[in-house]
């Protein structure tokens, strides 16, 4: 065990807390350490943080190595990262959970019945919402928006222009604004991708593009206002936010990579995921920044099926159908919106489990 301490060390900053564990929190870190450490030195990472949680107590919280490879300024504990594509199940998915359990929206409904476009395709008027969440809809994984703004390698001014105007207001970057209608050309994008014939197992992020829009719809909301009433601020996450830099939080915030494509500067505060980034920064695929803390509460939340610190935010049922395995009968893994381990993982020896062959097969993230 060891007693609540908190204290620098060269760079990084650890925390510990004893919470009456059985766990050998020094076994935690030293595995850690070495793991980071050797990423730092084949630069793999500039620096990292990790915080292990049990039974809601943190056990485990240490920032290591710097924001850049210039070594000036170090990882902190409460620095923001770009959360990419965990965005998937810390945006849209809890809003989507709550419509469910509300009535609001049918899993089992045709999506088309939600989203009218689809209602004039062939090939997608009677995919589910259990379908696409589960990744068992057949829809393409991904679609590059980007190619439609960049023209011989220069941004095009049709749609992207360096200082706004009253048909350029969505910010994707320090003197980069994306034209307001573009978003439609996204959307019209999806709805004309190819469905594949076979149900079978097809990652695919498109639908969560849509989904920001349809919460909004639905809801009557936007859809950064419905998460934060909803779900931030109760989960005493506020943290949790989209376009950071738009907002002048005082959080130090690490940065994604040097982009030398499309923005062609140091990503910092704004979005890394392109597609993310045509749409303003507010998207369900990516685009949600946050702490370890904040992510944790999140966590927190879902491991509690719904409850958070005595509070009942959600149906203990609701989290147990997302969470569940929906179509194991076509070697399919996943839970709606949720990933899981392999069906057969602790069968698997280490180097074939997905995590791990000691995951519980209720395990999810």
């Amino acid at each position: 065990m060891v007693s609540g301490t908190l204290f620098s060390q060269g760079s990084s900053e650890t925390h510990l807390v004893s919470q009456k564990s059985d766990i050998n929190v020094e076994a935690i870190s030293a595995d850690v350490d070495s793991i980071i450490r050797t990423g730092i030195s084949k630069k793999a990472f500039p620096g990292a943080q990790v915080l292990v949680a049990h039974r809601g107590n943190i056990i485990f919280h240490k920032a290591y190595g710097f924001h850049t490879y210039d070594s000036i300024q170090p990882v902190g504990l409460n620095d923001l990262y770009d959360l990419a594509s965990v965005t998937k199940i810390a945006g849209p998915l809890p809003a989507l959970m709550k419509l469910y359990e509300e009535g609001k929206i049918d899993l089992d409904k045709p999506f088309s019945h939600y989203w009218k476009p689809w209602r004039r395709s062939k090939e997608k008027k009677n995919i589910t919402l259990r379908e696409i969440l589960a990744h068992q809809a057949g829809l393409k994984p991904y679609v590059v928006f980007l190619n439609q703004v960049l023209k011989d390698g220069k941004l095009n001014t049709r749609y992207i222009r360096t200082e706004p105007n009253s048909r350029f207001q969505k910010q994707a970057f320090d003197e980069l604004y994306v034209r307001n209608s573009f978003i439609n050309q996204i959307y019209k994008g999806i709805n004309k991708s190819e469905v594949s014939p076979d149900k079978k197992y097809r990652y695919s992020g498109l639908a969560f593009l849509i989904f920001p829009e349809l919460i909004s719809q639905i809801s009557g909301n936007s859809y950064e206002y419905y998460l934060r009433k909803h779900f931030y601020l109760p989960l005493n996450a506020a943290g949790l936010l989209f376009n950071p830099k738009t907002k002048a939080w005082e959080n130090p915030i690490v940065p994604t990579e040097i982009d030398s494509l499309y923005r062609k500067s140091l990503v910092r505060a704004w979005v890394h995921d392109e597609n993310a980034s045509l749409m303003g920064g507010v998207s369900g695929n990516a685009g949600l920044f946050g702490s370890a803390r904040d992510l944790l509460n999140l966590m927190q939340f879902y491991m509690n099926y719904g409850q958070f610190n005595g509070e009942r935010i959600l149906k203990e049922s609701t989290l147990r159908e997302f969470t569940s395995v929906q179509y194991p009968d076509n070697n399919n893994r996943r839970g709606l919106g949720f990933d899981k381990p392999l069906l057969n993982n602790h069968e698997l020896e280490l180097a074939d489990a997905y995590p791990a062959p000691e995951v519980s097969p209720q395990s999810f993230g």
